[in-house]
């Protein structure tokens, strides 16, 4: 026999499984796809990405060449599968290095927050927003010549103060909570607080950032090398699939197709893997959780 509470109370109700967001699963399942292609495009290919067959140009989806050839006779889905692994390592090189300078700075900004630390990282940071995202990845790209390295280095340059301004405004919200305040009323130092209480406060918020920067930096890396500034061939890119699909979309559209559907999968991946992320870290959002 179960037991009982006390008489005219009823026994209380047994804890609810926690749900998964029905966000979060759809973009575990998209960027779990993009990266398992990815992983496999490094060891395995259908065919080699660079060998050139013009007899074989433009053929459509088949049982030999299951998305195709190119305008050289060259593999689509050989191709897609090493763009992704290039589009991956563009992503995480410039969130990386967006969130290893840009976060320390906003730490930094937000513990001496009105004074000249705090300004000078303001300004800085108002500085790369005054430029278009794209322009001053064009610009840098430019002065230093296209290359995957490239790409990374002037897309990072943005992220740094994307994650600058975010890790400031997370961190001024954790130094108002009253254990921050205790904790500097002891006289801890504000380094020591930043790390150990602040930065942990606000990995949440630099979580779902550094997804939303990363499907950002996919799509700028593809527009760079659509202009032919990021990555070079023989090496394909999602991009430069594009720039040269435009001249074929009359005689084969579908060259057009796959890389940009690649290209809306991984964003979209990106996009609902954040929105997902944000509503399982924020507890004031545990209501707004649907089933998956």
């Amino acid at each position: 026999m179960g037991v009982r509470g006390p008489p005219g109370r009823l026994p209380p109700r047994p804890p609810r499984p926690r749900r998964l967001h029905a966000s979060f699963v759809a973009g575990v399942a998209l960027t779990g796809l993009v990266a398992a292609m990815a992983g496999l495009g490094l060891v395995w290919t259908p065919y080699d990405h660079t060998a050139q067959a013009i007899v074989l140009r433009l053929q459509g989806p088949g049982g030999a060449h299951w998305l195709g050839t190119d305008q050289y006779g060259r593999d689509v889905l050989s191709m897609i599968m090493v763009g992704a692994g290039n589009s991956i390592l563009v992503g995480a090189g410039a969130v990386g290095l967006g969130a290893v300078v840009g976060i320390p700075l906003g730490l930094v900004a937000a513990a001496r927050a009105g004074r000249w630390p705090d300004l000078v990282v303001g300004r800085l940071v108002d500085v790369v927003f005054a430029f278009p995202a794209i322009l001053s990845a064009v610009l840098i790209s430019v002065l230093m010549g296209p290359g995957a390295a490239t790409a990374i280095l002037a897309i990072g340059t943005f992220n740094i103060a994307v994650f600058a301004r975010v890790t400031r405004g997370a961190a001024l919200g954790v130094y108002a909570r009253e254990f921050v305040r205790a904790a500097l009323a002891l006289g801890r130092r504000r380094s020591d607080i930043a790390i150990r209480h602040v930065l942990p406060n606000a990995s949440g918020v630099l979580i779902v950032q550094a997804t939303i920067q990363f499907a950002v930096a996919i799509l700028a890396e593809a527009a760079l090398s659509y202009l032919g500034l990021g990555i070079q061939p023989p090496q394909p890119s999602w991009g430069k699939m594009l720039f040269d699909a435009q001249t074929l979309m009359f005689m084969a559209p579908l060259q057009a197709v796959f890389p940009g559907l690649a290209i809306a999968i991984a964003v979209m991946g990106l996009n609902l893997l954040g929105d997902g992320l944000r509503d399982l870290l924020d507890p004031r959002l545990g209501p707004r959780r649907t089933t998956a």
